[in-house]
């Protein structure tokens, strides 16, 4: 099932263009459309789920396998020094699209803070698409 008032949703969808790094039956991965650093991606499933206590626990089940994997790939094409893998469930834990979603955003020795706020890398369209096609 889908949300029709959902952007992750009109994303999956095709409605809304996106940078896809990866797919499968049940996942999509796209770049964050305004992201924290250089590769901060998004791991999306293909049915809506507000959170993750919606989600069914087999499709939960999937998801830190598929973070790990694609995190993995990141930090050896990207080389970046960390990644924080975040998700945040509920408008005071920081969720602002409730679609669930897992951030993957690599962190690198310059301009690396501690903490898993973030201000956004203000990457061009050019770097984005050469990022995406980096992370394919």
């Amino acid at each position: 099932m889908r949300d029709d008032n959902c952007i992750f949703c009109k994303i999956i969808n095709g409605d809304i263009p996106s940078r896809t790094i990866y797919e499968d039956d049940d996942f999509k991965v796209i770049m964050d459309a305004d992201p924290a650093t250089k590769g901060h991606s998004l791991i999306l499933p293909k049915e809506h789920y507000a959170n993750l206590f919606e989600m069914p626990e087999d499709l939960a089940a999937k998801v830190l396998p598929l973070a790990k994997r694609l995190g993995a790939d990141m930090c050896d094409k990207l080389k970046c020094e960390g990644m924080n893998v975040v998700q945040n469930n509920g408008e005071v834990a920081g969720q602002t699209v409730h679609h669930f979603h897992m951030h993957l955003i690599p962190r690198y020795t310059d301009g690396c803070k501690t903490d898993v706020t973030w201000s956004h890398a203000g990457l061009s369209d050019e770097q984005l698409d050469d990022i995406c096609n980096l992370l394919k």
